[in-house]
């Protein structure tokens, strides 16, 4: 059977294609910022010196940039899993089916929210 080979650049075509590689783009770093945080808590298990001295270097700007970088994957990723959760898993109550908008909200923006605003209370209480 014949497979037609495609470009590399196949997925800037369709928007579509777009948001989907940018979300699974945003996946990768979110993991590898993860083995980051993995990193940071082994050298905290060394010791405080080892602890202070990763930290010493994580005060500069390009550590800032990577934060905010990381951070706006992570924004991006959950809001795009959270956009197609109704449409990978639809809910339905009997026979109707749930809108689209009140199943992201339910199942992905609300506990969000409910966690995030958990931890900053816990943070800064």
């Amino acid at each position: 059977m014949y497979h037609q080979p495609h470009p590399w650049n196949w997925f800037v075509k369709r928007p579509g294609y777009m948001k989907f590689m940018i979300r699974e783009l945003t996946a990768a770093f979110v993991a590898a910022y993860l083995i980051f945080l993995l990193v940071l808590l082994s050298r905290l298990n060394e010791g405080e010196e080892a602890f202070v001295s990763i930290l010493d270097r994580l005060a500069g700007g390009p550590a800032i940039l990577l934060h905010v970088l990381a951070l706006i994957a992570a924004l991006w990723h959950s809001i795009t899993w959270f956009n197609l959760t109704p449409k990978a898993m639809p809910l339905f109550i009997g026979e109707t089916r749930v809108a689209n908008p009140l199943v992201a909200i339910g199942m992905g923006y609300l506990p969000w929210v409910v966690l995030t605003t958990l931890v900053l209370w816990g943070v800064w209480t």
